[in-house]
């Protein structure tokens, strides 16, 4: 099966965002090239501009007071295991803790350092990174790679509690749904929300169907269409029947 997940609002979206691009600095940065060691140093330079709206890290904390207060309720139900509730709950204390001991604006530390904003700068440009458009950066690349992977890692450490606070919610989220079961008749599929609210939709169809869903949605409809994949044409609409799996997550509140 291929899944994808669609955001339903910008919180999401901005969580999502961020979760692919802390996966991608963790992949970058324990590789050993100095190639993959700049691809990770631009990967900071995504996560600090995404992380940078003024209202994350507040939204993040109270989001996940929010699944604490409904969790704790949970105490006493016999439903629930009272050992995976109480290291969720912990998780929950541990990330808000993180959360609330960042000071300042969320990437300050990176803003600060001159000669990270100076590559930053460059690196808008193609090809603006060469060794003789910033000589000093060619020097830092030519260092041992536990010396540049030390560094990545202290650069991203001051940002590590926005990712934990951001995969608790995530998972609290992706948790959250009941998978359901639709067949799209040649390649199209509507359906009526009914007064359901969902935050994200996760779609999920067999590896063997040569096409992508492209999904639109409001408070009163969902509506997808499956593409073709065909890379060089123009998109047509995939006109077969496609059996699929739909996932309607959305946030206790």
């Amino acid at each position: 099966m291929i899944s994808y997940e669609f955001p339903l609002n910008e919180k999401v979206r901005t969580l999502l965002r961020l979760e692919d691009l802390f996966a991608r600095m963790e992949h970058f940065t324990g590789q050993k090239h100095s190639m993959d060691h700049h691809a990770a140093l631009i990967t900071l330079f995504e996560i600090l501009e995404v992380a940078g709206r003024a209202d994350l890290k507040s939204e993040l904390l109270q989001e996940l007071e929010r699944q604490k207060r409904l969790l704790s309720a949970l105490h006493n139900n016999p439903a629930i295991s009272e050992d995976a509730l109480d290291a969720i709950l912990s998780e929950i204390d541990q990330a808000s803790a993180g959360l609330l001991a960042m000071s300042g604006k969320i990437g300050q530390h990176l803003r600060e350092n001159e000669w990270l904003m100076g590559i930053k700068q460059r690196a808008c440009m193609p090809g603006g990174t060469c060794e003789f458009d910033l000589p000093s950066y060619h020097y830092w690349q030519e260092q041992p790679a536990d010396a540049r992977r030390s560094d990545l890692q202290g650069w991203l450490a001051p940002l590590l509690p926005i990712a934990s606070g951001m995969n608790i919610v995530l998972r609290l989220l992706r948790d959250s749904g009941k998978v359901l079961r639709f067949t799209a008749h040649q390649g199209t599929f509507q359906q009526m929300q009914g007064g359901r609210v969902a935050q994200m939709l996760r779609l999920s169809l067999s590896r063997e169907l040569a096409c992508i869903p492209e999904v639109g949605a409001n408070k009163y409809a969902i509506n997808i269409r499956f593409i073709a994949a065909n890379y060089a044409a123009k998109s047509s609409l995939f006109e077969q029947d496609v059996p699929f799996e739909l996932t309607f997550c959305s946030l206790a509140s």
